[in-house]
């Protein structure tokens, strides 16, 4: 099997020295960057299988890059673990809504990163080999390999957040999932998200899907379904 590659977006030297030794150690090959600029030229670049971002970047700071790599479609699907000291709950659900897959916080424990690297990778081959097949509901079409969502024929820019939520929701037409189980499937087991977070999610998906808003309902006292 060939190497997995690894960005790390990192413009504190032992930070990167650290992580970088800790992650070649795992059998990957990392490929380093200190700029938001140099990263995002990397990531498009070197096609990596995985980003480590630090949020507080010169230049251009890592939420703008994580924006930027889920606006261009080569770097679209590529999952991001963001790794800063900015840990208030405000933190992360910015992060989320900027389409991250996990969030480690400074002060960190190379293990603990490592093990978030390995769930949100393992997640991602699962979601390959269940082939899962294109959503259909009416007006409102879910297409897991293209990572495309159409209302209408019309294609809507979502997250890979708000992709992977609606594509959980919409699953699994009828059932009622609480917000907790909603970021497990999402996220994974020992996410720091709130349920606050998924609530902020739920109403940027719903703002974007427009008149197919309907699609995804609130369950008083419970969460959310995927009603046709």
């Amino acid at each position: 099997m060939a190497r997995q590659n690894i960005l790390v977006i990192e413009d504190e030297g032992d930070i990167l020295e650290l992580v970088t030794l800790n992650l070649t150690r795992e059998g990957w090959r990392v490929i380093g960057a200190t700029t938001g600029e140099e990263g995002l030229e990397a990531a498009r670049e070197e096609a990596p299988d995985l980003v480590v971002l630090d949020l507080m970047l010169p230049g251009i700071d890592g939420l703008e890059v994580c924006k930027a790599l889920r606006a261009d479609a080569r770097t679209r699907a590529v999952p991001i673990v963001i790794l800063t000291a900015k840990g208030e709950e405000s933190d992360v659900v910015q992060g989320l809504e900027f389409g991250a897959d996990d969030y480690v916080t400074k002060p960190f424990s190379p293990k603990v990163l490592v093990a978030r690297i390995r769930s949100v990778m393992r997640r991602k081959a699962q979601a390959s080999e269940a082939g899962e097949g294109v959503l259909k509901a009416r007006d409102l079409v879910v297409h897991p390999g293209r990572h495309e969502v159409l209302v209408r024929g019309e294609p809507v820019e979502l997250t890979a957040g708000e992709f992977r939520l609606l594509q959980f929701l919409a699953r699994r037409p009828g059932w009622v999932f609480t917000r907790r189980q909603i970021v497990q499937a999402v996220r994974g087991d020992g996410y720091p998200a709130t349920e606050r977070a998924v609530d902020v999610q739920i109403f940027g998906l719903r703002r974007k899907l427009g008149e197919a808003e309907e699609y995804i309902e609130t369950v008083r006292g419970v969460g959310y379904r995927f009603r046709e």
